[in-house]
């Protein structure tokens, strides 16, 4: 079992490209053992091998620990650093994976670029992570589980005992005489994961004594088809976003083939770094786009998300808040920052001096604004020159409208600028422009009210 070990090492450090190792050591068997493997390989050494260990602050005993795993890091002549950090516990979380995100965060603080970080996960946590996948009802991509190799920050994550069953572990600590922690927590039937390993995983293998490789076989098997899947949704996804990458054309998703319309939804969020829905929620959505009719414009929300269709696109973006309506403000032409960081009003294509012949309001729409583009044109309500530009209604009550003294709307943002607006700027070539981006600009709104 010992060599059986050192084998799998060698084949997986043949097979890494090159880069230095850090391994994540915890002090419990699992990390205990790769560290001293690793420790005992010249090819490993050669790439440069170093260790850090966490110490969450959880136990009482934490301090000790990490005492302990200095000096066996020691005995080996291995650099060890040691990151002591607060773990937060999230409401949607345990306090386990809550402690573990706390972990991952701090590794990936101290990866180099091209750095692998050694992860001690063994053939017996990849089936106690297949079985919560399951019970959690993941798809392909959760039941693939975890990855013998991915990105993770600068560097990568590197698994390369995730084939064997701890039972290899654990004969080559015994063999090795090697002095490891026991973490209390793994024997907590309250935590998920222990009460598997405890109490549900000796009896299915006791019924099925190949439940492990079996299960770990169906991981690898789910791994293949979640990466078919996810290269068929980036496809997908390429084709049906529309110009502005918050937008997506809803119809097309919708006849995608369920085993697609899912991961193209996820995809489009993660790269918009918005959260993703339940299950529940995504049933939702796809219900309520089916059945809306066109003059409709169905809205589904979850926390931190807002799905808005409007005419042929489905929108995704953080909650609107919309600006207060007695909120007003005086436009000179220096910068102005709107509320709700709703960008800046500025003056472009001017001296940074200039100023407008006369200040002007600015306030958001209140309803029944209508403005005059030229002196002797028609008069157009507000509302049906926005609703012919194709602007979202959830759009128009957050654009910044400017008046004269005699509250006539004069300019629309820098969408609409009507000839007594063009009247008002220090030359011909400026103009105004609302940044939206420019939410950290010094200029303080200055309100009127």
């Amino acid at each position: 079992m010992t060599q059986r070990l050192r084998e799998v090492i060698d084949a997986a450090l043949q097979a890494l490209p090159p880069g230095p190792i850090l391994v994540a050591y915890s002090g419990g068997l699992d990390s205990t053992t790769l560290l001293h493997a690793l420790a005992c390989s010249d090819a490993a050494r050669d790439r440069g091998l170093r260790a850090v260990h966490v110490d969450h602050g959880i136990h009482e005993d934490s301090a000790a620990w990490a005492r302990h795993c200095e000096a066996f890091a020691g005995s080996l002549k291995v650099e060890l650093c040691v990151r002591r950090v607060n773990v937060v516990r999230r409401p949607d979380l345990g306090l386990e994976a809550s402690a573990r995100l706390a972990r991952y965060a701090q590794i990936e603080t101290l990866l180099s670029p091209g750095e692998f970080v050694a992860l001690a996960h063994h053939r017996d946590d990849q089936t106690e992570t297949v079985l919560l996948k399951l019970l959690r009802g993941a798809g392909p991509e959760g039941l693939g589980a975890m990855r013998p190799m991915r990105r993770l920050g600068r560097g990568h994550a590197w698994r390369p005992l995730l084939g064997l069953p701890r039972s290899v572990l654990q004969q080559y600590a015994i063999a090795h005489r090697l002095d490891w922690l026991a973490d209390p927590g793994n024997e907590d039937s309250n935590i998920d994961r222990s009460y598997l390993r405890t109490q549900v995983l000796p009896r299915i293998t006791a019924r099925w004594p190949e439940a492990a490789a079996s299960i770990a076989q169906s991981a690898a098997w789910a791994r293949n088809a979640a990466e078919f899947i996810d290269d068929h949704a980036r496809r997908m996804l390429d084709l049906l976003r529309g110009h502005d990458p918050a937008t997506l054309r809803f119809r097309g998703w919708l006849d995608l083939p369920a085993a697609l319309r899912d991961p193209v939804l996820r995809l489009w969020l993660r790269a918009l770094d918005l959260s993703e829905p339940t299950h529940y929620q995504a049933s939702e959505l796809v219900r309520q786009l089916s059945e809306a009719g066109e003059d409709r414009q169905p809205c589904v929300r979850w926390p931190g998300v807002e799905m808005r269709r409007y005419r042929d696109l489905l929108y995704a973006m953080p909650p609107l808040q919309l600006p207060p309506p007695d909120w007003q403000a005086q436009f000179d032409g220096s910068d102005l920052r709107l509320p709700l960081d709703l960008g800046v009003l500025r003056l472009r294509g001017a001296l940074p001096q200039a100023r407008l012949a006369t200040p002007l309001k600015v306030r958001f729409r209140r309803g029944g604004e209508s403005l005059r583009l030229t002196g002797d044109g028609p008069t157009r309500e507000l509302r049906d020159l926005l609703q012919e530009s194709g602007m979202p209604p959830w759009q128009r009550a957050r654009l910044p409208l400017l008046f004269d003294a005699d509250n006539r709307l004069l300019a629309v943002a820098d969408l609409y600028l009507s000839e007594a607006a063009s009247a008002l700027l220090p030359s011909r070539t400026a103009g105004i422009e609302w940044d939206t981006a420019a939410t950290a600009s010094s200029a303080a709104p200055r309100s009127l009210n």
